[in-house]
C-alpha cells in the first residue's frame, strides 16, 4: 500500500498543487460517496416500480457496499502495483459506466448487478485516496486540516446523497439518480488526468494476494446475506451460514499469517490504537448508516413527505457537518485531543438516537426528527475526524496506506452491517405489530423505534469501547 517514504509527496508540491489535488481527490470520493445514499429517499420508489420484497430491496444498497467493502484491500494493493493514480481514474470510469447501467435497469437482478459493479468500481476509486491525502500532507498540522476537508466531504456527501436523491426523484424518476453521474464522472475523470501526479507502481510481478481477496470478499457477503435472510431461513440454516462465514474470516487470517505478501499483514493491529479505532468505527458508522437509511423511511412512511420533502429534511445535516468539520475540527482536536473530542462526539450521538428512539407514528418533523438529526450531525461532525487521526496516527510510517485502506474497510462493513441488522430488526419487529392488530402506521413506527433504540445501544457500545481502549495513547496522540 502506499507508504509515506514512497509517496508522491515532494514532487508533487512542486508540480501540482497539494490543495488542487485534495479538491479532485474529494470530489472523486464524493461522487461514490454520494451514490451510496443517493439510493435511500428513492427506496420506495424502486420497490414499487420494480416489486422488491421488504427484505430484499435492501439489497440495492447492500448490492454495492458489499463488493466496496470488500475489495477495498485488495484495490489498494492493486493500487500499489499499478500506480495510485491509475487505479483511481480506472476506478471512476468503471463506476461511471455502472452508474449508466442502474439508470436503465428494468429488473431486479439488472439493478442489483449493476450496483455491485458499482461498487468495484468505487472500491478502485477509494481504496487509494485517504493513503493519497496522508501522503500530501506530511506536516501534523496541515494533515489535520486536510483530513478535517476529507471527512468533511465524506460526511457531508452521505447526507447530501439524501437530498439529492430527493429532488431527483420527485423531479424526475428514480433512475435519474444514477444517470446524473454521467456528466459528473466525465468531469470527475478528466479533472484526475490532468491535476493529479502520475506515480510509478511497484509493477504486477510483486503480486497481490487474490485468495485472501477471495476469503474476505465471501465472508462479508455471506455474513449479511445471512443477517438479511434471518428471518426467512430456518435457524438451522442460519446457524450453518454463520458458521460458514466464520470459517471463512478464520481461512482469512490463516492465509494472511502465511502468505508472502499478505492482503492484510497481521502485523498491522499490533497497534492497539490502530485496531481500538477500526472497532469503534464499525459500530459508530453502523449506527450512522442506520440512521440514515432507517431515518428517512420514518420521514416517509410514517410522517408521509414525499420524495423532495424527505430530501430537504434532512438537508440541515450536512450543513452542519461541513460547517463543524471544516470550522472547528481540527482547532477543537489540537485544544482538546482526538480522544476527548471522540468521546464527545460519541455521547451526542448516543443521545440523539436514544430520542429517536421515541419517535411515535403520531410524531412530527419539527420535535421528533429534527432535535435528535442535529446532535447526530454535531456529534457525528466531532468524531469522525478524530477517529480518521487516531487510526492513522497509531499506523507506522511504512504502514499508513495499508492503514488507510484498512479504514475504509471497517467504514463500509460497519455500514453494510449495521444496515443489515437494523433494516431486518424493524421489519421483523413491525410484521409482529400488523399480526397483533396494530395499524399499519403504528406497526411501522414501532418497528423503526425498535432499530434507533438498538442503533443507540449500538453507539453506546462504541462510546464504551473508545473510552476503554483509546484512553491511555489516545489521549496522548490526539493532542498537538
Amino acid at each position: 500500500m502506499t507508504t509515506l517514504t514512497e509517496s508522491p509527496a515532494r514532487p508533487l508540491t512542486r508540480t501540482y498543487s497539494r490543495w488542487t489535488s485534495l479538491v479532485v481527490l474529494c470530489a472523486g470520493a464524493l461522487m461514490t460517496i454520494l451514490d451510496g445514499n443517493i439510493v435511500t429517499v428513492a427506496m420506495p420508489a424502486v420497490q414499487s416500480d420494480l416489486g422488491f420484497s421488504g427484505p430484499g430491496l435492501a439489497w440495492v444498497v447492500n448490492a454495492y457496499l458489499i463488493p466496496f467493502g470488500g475489495l477495498l484491500l485488495l484495490a489498494g494493493r492493486l493500487g500499489d502495483l499499478v500506480g495510485r493514480k491509475r487505479m483511481f481514474t480506472s476506478g471512476l470510469a468503471l463506476f461511471t459506466v455502472a452508474s449508466v447501467l442502474c439508470g436503465v435497469a428494468t429488473s431486479q437482478g439488472m439493478l442489483i448487478a449493476a450496483r455491485a459493479l458499482q461498487g468495484v468500481g468505487g472500491a478502485m476509486t477509494s481504496a487509494v485516496v485517504l493513503g493519497m491525502v496522508v501522503a500530501l500532507f506530511p506536516e501534523p498540522g496541515e494533515r489535520a486540516r486536510a483530513i478535517a476537508v476529507f471527512s468533511a466531504v465524506g460526511a457531508a456527501g452521505g447526507a447530501l446523497g439524501t437530498f439529492l436523491g430527493g429532488a431527483l426523484t420527485e423531479a424526475l424518476n428514480w433512475h435519474w439518480i444514477f444517470l446524473i453521474n454521467l456528466p459528473i464522472g466525465v468531469v470527475a475523470w478528466l479533472a484526475a488526468l490532468r491535476f493529479l501526479a502520475p506515480d510509478e507502481g511497484a509493477g504486477l510481478g510483486r503480486g497481490a494476494d487474490y485468495p485472501g481477496a477471495a476469503l474476505v470478499t465471501g465472508a462479508l457477503m455471506l455474513t449479511v446475506y445471512t443477517i438479511i435472510g434471518s428471518g426467512d431461513l430456518g435457524s438451522s440454516t442460519v446457524a450453518v451460514l454463520a458458521l460458514v462465514a466464520l470459517a471463512l474470516f478464520a481461512g482469512f487470517a490463516v492465509r494472511q499469517a502465511r502468505a508472502a505478501r499478505p492482503l492484510l499483514g497481521l502485523r498491522l493491529f499490533r497497534s492497539r490504537l490502530l485496531t481500538g479505532a477500526n472497532a469503534v468505527q464499525v459500530l459508530m458508522i453502523a449506527t450512522m448508516y442506520g440512521f440514515q437509511f432507517i431515518g428517512a423511511l420514518y420521514v416517509q412512511r410514517v410522517l408521509g413527505y414525499g420524495e423532495l420533502a424527505t430530501g430537504t429534511a434532512f438537508l440541515p445535516a450536512p450543513v452542519v457537518i461541513g460547517v463543524l468539520m471544516l470550522g472547528l475540527s481540527a482547532r477543537t482536536i489540537g485544544r482538546f485531543g482526538a480522544y476527548r473530542v471522540l468521546l464527545a462526539g460519541l455521547v451526542l450521538i448516543v443521545v440523539g438516537m436514544a430520542l429517536l428512539g421515541r419517535a411515535p407514528a403520531d410524531g412530527s418533523y419539527a420535535v421528533d426528527v429534527l432535535p435528535p438529526m442535529l446532535l447526530l450531525a454535531v456529534g457525528f461532525a466531532a468524531a469522525m475526524p478524530a477517529l480518521t487521526g487516531l487510526a492513522m496516527s497509531g499506523a507506522r510510517e511504512e504502514d499508513t496506506g495499508l492503514a488507510s485502506g484498512l479504514f475504509n474497510t471497517t467504514q463500509v462493513v460497519g455500514g453494510s452491517l449495521g444496515l443489515a441488522v437494523l433494516s431486518t430488526l424493524a421489519a421483523g419487529h413491525s410484521e409482529g405489530l400488523l399480526d397483533g392488530g396494530a395499524s399499519a402506521v403504528a406497526a411501522t413506527a414501532g418497528g423503526y423505534q425498535l432499530a434507533f433504540r438498538v442503533a443507540a445501544v449500538i453507539a453506546a457500545g462504541a462510546l464504551v469501547l473508545a473510552a476503554v481502549v483509546l484512553r491511555e495513547r489516545g489521549g496522548r496522540a490526539g493532542k498537538g
